[in-house]
Order: C-alpha cells, then structure tokens, then sequence
C-alpha cells in the first residue's frame, strides 16, 4: 500500500494542474457538504427551544384593500393582541434587523 501511496504522489506531482483541480474541487464539495448539514441541522434536526414545539402558531396581518395577504404584525398591534388575547396561552415576537 505504501508503493501505491507514493506512485500516486509522483503521479500527481508531474500533473500540478490536474493536482490542483482535483484539490479544489474536492475542498468545494466538502465546503457544500458541510453548509448544507449545518442548514437542515438548524432548521430540521435541532428541536426548537421550547417546551412544546409542536403548539407553536404563526400569527400575521392580512390586508385586502392593498391585496397583502401576508404581512408582519406592527409593534402596536403586537401589543394590543398580548394584552386582549383569551385564545392564546402566550404571544411572542421576533424580527429581523441590523444587530446593535
């Protein structure tokens, strides 16, 4: 096995341009891999932190005058359903944004 290491070495050694397409593209499907694993880990893999995932609900604005059927909930209404909701256990929000 050692013989076959080293001739494989020296044949790789008198092509550097294959050597060097074979190392990139071998670094580019690792760099894939690994980027794809990480997103289905995150989103798929990974229980959300909370103790009952499976009850969570996504509320949004609907406005027909516009025709906008999905939209984000404004701070003001956010609050305004916190404080009036009988049907929810609890309300949450999240947006997104320039981190300070």
């Amino acid at each position: 096995m050692l013989h076959d290491i080293r001739y494989a070495l020296r044949t790789l050694g008198k092509t550097p341009v294959f050597t060097l397409t074979a190392i990139l593209t071998i670094a580019l499907g690792i760099g894939a891999n690994t980027s794809i694993f990480s997103v289905v880990n995150a989103a798929m893999l990974r229980s959300l932190p909370c103790a009952d995932p499976d009850r969570l609900v996504r509320v949004a604005e609907k406005n027909d005058k516009l025709n906008l059927q999905l939209f984000s909930v404004s701070s003001l209404n956010y609050q305004s359903w916190k404080e009036q909701t009988r049907t929810f256990e609890r309300l949450g929000a999240f947006g997104y944004g320039p981190t300070p």
